[in-house]
């Protein structure tokens, strides 16, 4: 362990990490986090994960909290999941006991009474979510500027799922107010696992301190070829791990081989749906395996049984949605197992994380394709993955109902705000400037806001909409769907989509919920709660809503076309997986083409544009040839269908149009019901934001750059 390193902690902090942990080194990230910190410095620090990320924040954070006296609660810890939480506080709250502070939990789960004696008891490190502080500001039973004006620190962990989404928006509002509060610079800290641009991921958590606070990535022996990178440009050596890819195309099929292979050992199987997860696990069931399992619409008493039983179990499996992807611990794993493809290779990199963490062991992952689309989408990551390549994170453009939604949760904290004064809470936090002003105006007009005296507070729209248990709408950044609650007795199983319980069904109706087959004896319709009892099988999963359909992304689709193309993921490929590469290759012999895209027309009319550019980019490219009316309305990751009457010339005239501009997609009403708060904005401004998301202008533009390839296919 470096001296000069160990020097710069408390030395109390030091004595316990060699006697207590047993630690005889520091990691080189937890070392080079450690002077930035003390110097209050912002940071990213990247590590995979298990890679002691949160200790090389705690240990520099909690020195400067003793070394500076620090009163109160000076650290917050932010976390997406409630469940990682409660993982953490162990851990953080050893570690603060050690130089005699306190850490507690602060969110949903918390019981009153605990959270009326941490606001007596202020605690020096607060574990808790965004939408927690949000309640905590907006509450009338918390004097948050009492409670929050020792805060200092923030750290902000798994950091890249924020950035990625709206409650990434949601975090930033929010800290900006909470620095507006306390009145001073506050310190922010992001955890992060690999992703492709980590400097601009750094400058987005910085908010409004980008340029004026002093920050920088920590991230020793990590490289970034995300930025920039191409498949054909990047390095050719592939990233360390024991990787496999099998062709199995049922989920029966993939039980019978997890249930056959690895046992003895600890697994941990993703799937990227909570229907694939209970079907699998009720398969693994009847095939012996001791089996949990872990997703979002299960209760939180139930996941957490199920994941305390798999860390403390040795011949087992684990199936999970993305519940389990972040840094929740449940033990010492052998293998990850995933069926079908994540979305991204920085999912898969968190996934990939999770094995290999004892000495002498290797990172793996097997892969189980259960459809011809799925096993493509696993090849085009795995040649991605193997590149170098990882997603840029990249924060959702123009949040113009969060602008609206924060505005509100302003006005219920301060009561009244100036009307003149409100966007200096944001510091100029770039979607808070002069571009919200109509959204306010809105607000006032359609009765959210009312003004009197040069001031702004909240008005009578606002409490109808959004009032409910204490304007408790107004806190969370994201629309759920309604589910019913299911109970056995008084045991909450979990939640399940109402579609299943009205929808026409022959004899007894019948659910499948935490792997196991339930029979529905009553249903409360206005407390939407379903009862049930035990039942030998038949029981059906399933969920629906916002954001359940997946889209690839431009490099993702570009990778299919290459491996269809001829490259391959360097991994081990099973005999099935060798032959159904083969059939794919094949069966796309006609729609690929290395020099460009390809137009093809079979002897049914049916003409496509076979772009191969994702699907944001082809609903860009669309909107943008649609002038021309040679769209058919019908557009995929891989392709755009065209009207039966194209000729190479009403083509060339089309795309010679888009060089003017291209257009944003078209907004479906339905997906704008699905974007919350969005009824507090004017509905041209809420389909704007819902176009800009849609779209990849640069993938469209690369497409349109290519050379056109116009191919007549003949059916047999």
């Amino acid at each position: 362990m470096s001296a000069d390193a160990l020097d710069l902690l408390d030395p109390i902090l030091t004595h316990h990490i060699v006697n207590s942990l047993g630690w005889r080194s520091l990691r080189p990230l937890q070392e080079e986090a450690i002077g930035p910190l003390l110097a209050g410095q912002d940071a990213v620090l990247l590590a995979p994960t298990a890679g002691g990320k949160t200790e090389a924040a705690a240990f520099p954070l909690l020195t400067r909290a003793q070394r500076h006296g620090w009163k109160g609660t000076g650290i917050l810890y932010v976390t997406p999941l409630k469940a990682l939480l409660n993982n953490l506080h162990p851990r953080l709250e050893t570690y603060a006991g050690w130089v005699g502070r306190t850490a507690e939990l602060w969110h949903g789960d918390i019981a009153s009474t605990r959270r009326r004696r941490i606001l007596t008891q202020r605690p020096d490190l607060l574990l808790t979510t965004p939408e927690s502080l949000e309640a905590m500001l907006v509450s009338t039973h918390v004097d948050h500027r009492a409670f929050f004006s020792g805060v200092h620190s923030v750290v902000v962990d798994e950091v890249h799922a924020f950035a990625g989404d709206d409650r990434g928006w949601h975090l930033l509002a929010v800290l900006e107010r909470l620095q507006n509060i306390v009145e001073r610079p506050v310190q922010r800290v992001g955890l992060s696992a690999t992703v492709g641009n980590p400097h601009e991921l750094l400058d987005w958590l910085q908010g409004s301190g980008h340029g004026r606070r002093p920050g920088q990535v920590i991230a020793p022996g990590v490289s970034f070829p995300g930025q920039g990178t191409t498949l054909s440009s990047a390095a050719t050596s592939t990233p360390p791990g024991d990787i496999e890819l099998d062709y199995v195309g049922s989920v029966a099929n993939a039980a019978t081989v997890i249930a056959a292979l690895h046992r003895g050992e600890k697994r941990l199987v993703f799937c990227e749906t909570r229907r694939t997860v209970e079907e699998l696990g009720e398969q693994l069931r009847l095939r012996g395996v001791t089996t949990f399992l872990s997703h979002a619409s299960l209760s939180t008493d139930e996941r957490r049984r199920a994941e305390e039983a798999f860390a403390e179990a040795r011949d087992c499996v684990i199936v999970s949605t993305s519940t389990l992807e972040l840094g929740i611990d449940v033990g010492d794993l052998d293998r990850v197992i995933q069926l079908d493809a994540p979305a991204t290779v920085a999912s898969f990199l968190q996934r990939l994380g999770r094995t290999g963490r004892r000495p002498g062991t290797a990172r793996n992952c097997l892969f189980l394709a259960l459809t011809d689309a799925g096993f493509l989408s696993i090849a085009a990551l795995l040649l991605a993955w193997s590149s170098g390549w990882v997603e840029p994170v990249t924060a959702p453009p123009e949040p113009r109902h969060l602008v609206a939604q924060q505005i509100l949760a302003l006005c219920l904290q301060e009561h009244q705000v100036g009307e003149n004064l409100w966007q200096e809470w944001w510091g100029g936090l770039g979607p808070f400037r002069s571009a919200a002003e109509p959204i306010v105006r809105h607000l006032v007009e359609q009765g959210y806001l009312e003004r009197d005296g040069g001031t702004l507070f909240i008005g009578p729209e606002a409490e109808r909409r959004f009032g409910h248990r204490h304007f408790m709408n107004l806190t969370a950044s994201f629309t759920a769907p309604p589910e019913f609650t299911v109970l056995s007795g008084r045991t909450e199983i979990g939640r399940t989509d109402p579609d299943l319980l009205t929808e026409d069904v022959e004899g007894p109706r019948k659910l499948l919920l935490a792997g196991r087959s339930w029979l529905v004896t009553y249903i409360d319709w206005r407390r939407r709660r379903c009862f049930v009892e035990p039942v030998d099988g038949g029981g059906r999963a399933k969920w629906s809503g916002f954001g359940s359909i997946r889209v690839r992304s431009h490099m993702l689709t570009r990778a299919a076309r290459e491996v269809l193309l001829g490259s391959e993921p360097p991994v081990l490929l099973t005999r099935r997986a060798q032959a159904r590469l083969a059939e794919a290759r094949e069966t796309h012999l006609d729609v690929v083409h290395p020099a460009g895209t390809v137009i093809t027309r079979r002897d049914d009319g049916d003409v496509r544009w076979w772009t191969w550019a994702g699907h944001r980019a082809n609903a860009t490219l669309a909107a943008s040839l649609s002038s021309a009316k040679l769209i058919h309305r019908q557009i995929d990751d891989r392709y755009i269908r065209l009207r039966d009457d194209l000729t190479p010339q009403t083509w060339r005239a089309a795309v010679a149009d888009t060089e003017t501009g291209l257009t944003l997609p078209e907004v479906d009403i339905q997906a704008v019901r699905g974007l919350k708060f969005a009824e507090a904005l004017p509905q041209r401004l809420a389909e704007a934001t819902l176009a800009a998301r849609l779209a990849d202008e640069e993938g469209a533009r690369a497409a349109l750059a290519e050379p056109v390839r116009f191919l007549m296919r003949h059916e047999d």
